[in-house]
């Protein structure tokens, strides 16, 4: 589903003879296959955010190429890479990053906006979702009438609700208390479980990275493929 091969990235600050590069990510090779739970830890600064960013076509390798579903997405232009993002990827954020003008529904039903998805269809698949994740009475409060887990709920659904084959989460408990980690932890298992859904995770977090079928470590821009260790659920 997911391999990136020899990937390198680098940050240039400043200009002309002020230029510096930065290196962030070097020689950075790894497969995910379907209906895997992978997850990538490394402290902060190690290169995980730029990882996951090149993952989602919002910055470009300065070296390498990436693939996903056998698709070589280094070389889609902007529009077809928002296209295939929108068709393939789905996302859960630390911060949540709902919208907080928007109803829970009106959060959820986004993506179908975007994707083009008729008045009936957003409708049905969005009161779908919101029941899936346990929220069908929620369906008009907004994000500050909700608890956190409620709102990485709400994230998940808005995640989910194009079906997505791929989630990309970029810490996805850190805003939450252990009960509702260990809530949210539980359901990605299921998702995975029940719909086959591949995960990329990236964390900090053990009991997080302990979920995963197969747990890497990135380390000062590096795969550390020694470490790399199978993680039984």
């Amino acid at each position: 589903m997911i391999q990136m091969k020899q990937i390198n990235h680098q940050f240039i600050i400043g200009k002309k003879k002020r230029k510096t590069i930065v290196p962030v990510l070097e020689n950075v090779n790894f497969q995910i296959k379907q209906g895997e739970i992978v997850t990538i830890v490394g402290k902060s600064g190690s290169g995980k955010s730029t990882l996951l960013n090149l993952l989602s076509g919002y910055i470009r390798p300065t070296n390498g190429e990436i693939f996903i579903k056998d698709q070589n997405v280094t070389k889609l232009s902007e529009g077809d890479w928002a296209d295939f993002r929108i068709q393939n990827l789905g996302f859960i954020f630390q911060s949540f990053q709902l919208i907080p003008s928007m109803t829970a529904y009106q959060n959820i039903e986004l993506p179908l906006i975007l994707k083009g998805a008729s008045n009936i269809a957003r409708k049905q698949q969005a009161l779908d979702m919101l029941e899936m994740v346990g929220l069908s009475d929620h369906a008009d409060y907004y994000p500050n009438e909700l608890s956190g887990g409620q709102q990485q709920r709400v994230s998940i659904a808005r995640a989910l609700v194009v079906k997505p084959p791929i989630i990309l989460a970029d810490e996805p408990t850190g805003s939450l208390d252990s009960e509702n980690e260990q809530e949210l932890l539980n359901f990605i298992q299921k998702l995975n479980r029940d719909l086959n859904i591949t995960f990329l995770i990236i964390t900090h977090d053990d009991q997080v990275a302990a979920i995963g079928h197969r747990t890497l470590l990135i380390k000062d821009g590096k795969l550390q493929e020694e470490k790399v260790h199978e993680v039984h659920r």
